[in-house]
């Protein structure tokens, strides 16, 4: 039976070494079918994983926000002559807030493999390191992007985590981090508690829980760098 692989990428600039198993590599190596959100990027992880593959050898195809659903059914097609299929996602795991997670519940209908490789989550890192509660929490992904109904979700956001007693994790485009935080700060309670992990994995990693009071004190500099946000209210 043919198999959809899910391969982890980095989150970033970092050693493949250090972040992937070499067991990941060794399937890698077996595929010549990809489904990836960008080939130019893919291809590259690719080469960093694999310096010696050759990488015009492989097939790929694009799965990413502007993919139909009908167009899904194309994307599998190897495994009917029976192929394995690699999906990879721009940064981190494959389905998870990544559209490739359409892909794999097809799969699942069609009696194809799922086979999930081990890499870096920066929902999970950045929730082991927090310190906030990890047995209940809640991924939200982005926020709205007009400026009252991203100060609405800020605030159900705040209630949820209390009434709840529940971690509320969200990301942003890394160009409106300083918005964002700008945003949290003017409107959560000082008592509320807010993590800010950024460049997770990376030489420039930081992870940081302070009291929204404590962070209006000295606000981090962000810039566009890749960041996750979490909320504990108390």
């Amino acid at each position: 039976m043919p198999n959809l692989y899910l391969i982890p990428t980095t989150l970033g600039e970092t050693t493949v070494n250090k972040v992937l198993p070499a067991e990941n590599s060794q399937i890698v190596r077996k595929l010549q079918y990809f489904v990836v959100e960008n080939t130019r990027t893919a291809r590259r992880h690719l080469k960093k994983m694999i310096p010696e593959i050759v990488i015009d050898d492989l097939d790929f195809k694009e799965l990413n926000e502007h993919t139909e659903r009908k167009e899904l059914e194309l994307l599998l097609e190897p495994t009917s002559r029976g192929f394995d299929i690699g999906i990879l996602s721009e940064a981190g795991c494959p389905g998870v807030a990544d559209p490739g997670a359409d892909l794999v519940a097809l799969a699942h209908t069609r009696g194809i493999k799922v086979v999930p490789l081990v890499g870096p989550s920066s929902i999970l890192l950045s929730l082991m390191a927090s310190g906030f509660n990890g047995q209940n929490f809640a991924f939200i992904g982005y926020l709205p992007v007009k400026p009252a109904e991203r100060a609405t979700a800020i605030r159900e956001i705040e209630r949820t985590s209390g009434r709840e007693k529940q971690t509320q994790i969200f990301i942003e485009a890394p160009y409106r981090n300083a918005k964002l935080l700008e945003e949290l700060l003017s409107l959560c309670n000082g008592l509320t508690k807010l993590c800010i992990a950024v460049d997770l994995t990376m030489e420039s990693e930081f992870v940081v829980t302070k009291s929204i009071a404590e962070w209006r004190k000295v606000p981090p500099e962000l810039g566009k760098r890749p960041a996750i946000f979490l909320l504990q209210s108390m």
